[in-house]
């Protein structure tokens, strides 16, 4: 995509709780944006705990700390990831924490939002200063959560928090979800949509991202499902609470012969398939 181009779109993947999923998300939907022909860049802006380089194995040039502490220019940060996606990942350092500029990210996601069709905000846990700032900047915020009460009673914090700073929610993500998980009672909790669900995939592989490594698996296919749905916020402007809830059955079969047993039972739980 040039410069000369629509202005792209900006998502915020947040979640109050730190390991609920939102890196293995941003990564997923970044690799299923590339293959439906997005340019994508995602940006790792948990400045205290950041791991986006990590998890994807890459060598970087230059930080987004190094960026926000005034450093680097957001050319420096660039770094191609597998699937064909742009990153810019952070530091682990208390030292870099302690110099970046979290009020500088504004100006970072205006240069990707003119160079890229979708920038992926990857944020940190809790409600600090930090985590904020990137709510304000979105176009758009999926809220990332497993089933842990403690992680779904953050979750609803953070969507209280976006609204103080004008922030739009598109929904919420339940991942690590298993056949015997309530979602109902959890999206019962919830002031906005509950998009999709992302099913444990125990066969799949931990080398991210499983859209590009596993393909065939049961996470792949939650994860290019969802894509699809936010497609059609981003691009065609559909209201999220129209979409269809991205939950299939036959994640959540183990067998043949419990295809019977776990419909009826999923039912109940999932309260989704009538």
């Amino acid at each position: 995509m040039g410069l000369e181009t629509m202005a792209g779109y900006v998502c915020t993947i947040a979640g109050g709780k730190g390991g609920v999923g939102k890196t293995t998300t941003a990564v997923n939907v970044a690799a299923a944006l590339e293959e439906s022909g997005y340019d994508t860049a995602v940006v790792d802006a948990d400045l205290g705990m950041a791991n986006l380089g990590e998890m994807l194995g890459i060598e970087y040039d230059s930080s987004l700390h190094e960026i926000l502490a005034g450093n680097a220019t957001v050319s420096d940060g660039l770094t191609d990831a597998p699937s064909g996606m742009t990153v810019i990942p952070g530091e682990q350092s208390l030292e870099a924490f302690a110099e970046a500029d979290p009020a500088k990210l504004r100006k970072v996601i205006k240069t990707l939002r003119n160079a890229y069709d979708v920038v992926l905000v990857d944020t940190g846990a809790g409600l600090s200063h930090e985590t904020t700032v990137p709510l304000g900047l979105a176009d758009g915020i999926l809220l990332v959560t497993t089933p842990d009460d403690v992680a779904v009673a953050d979750t609803v914090k953070t969507a209280q928090l976006s609204g103080r700073v004008d922030g739009q929610i598109l929904g919420g993500l339940v991942c690590r979800v298993t056949r015997n998980t309530d979602v109902e009672s959890i999206d019962e909790e919830f002031d906005f949509p509950t998009l999709g669900v992302i099913p444990v995939d125990l066969e799949a592989t931990e080398n991210e991202p499983l859209v590009l490594n596993s393909p065939d698996s049961e996470a792949a296919d939650a994860y290019r499902q969802l894509t699809g749905v936010l497609e059609r916020v981003f691009f065609e402007g559909i209201d999220p609470t129209s979409a269809d809830l991205v939950l299939d059955q036959e994640w959540f079969v183990e067998d043949d012969d419990e295809v019977e047993e776990d419909a009826e039972s999923s039912g109940s739980r999932f309260g989704f398939f009538g």
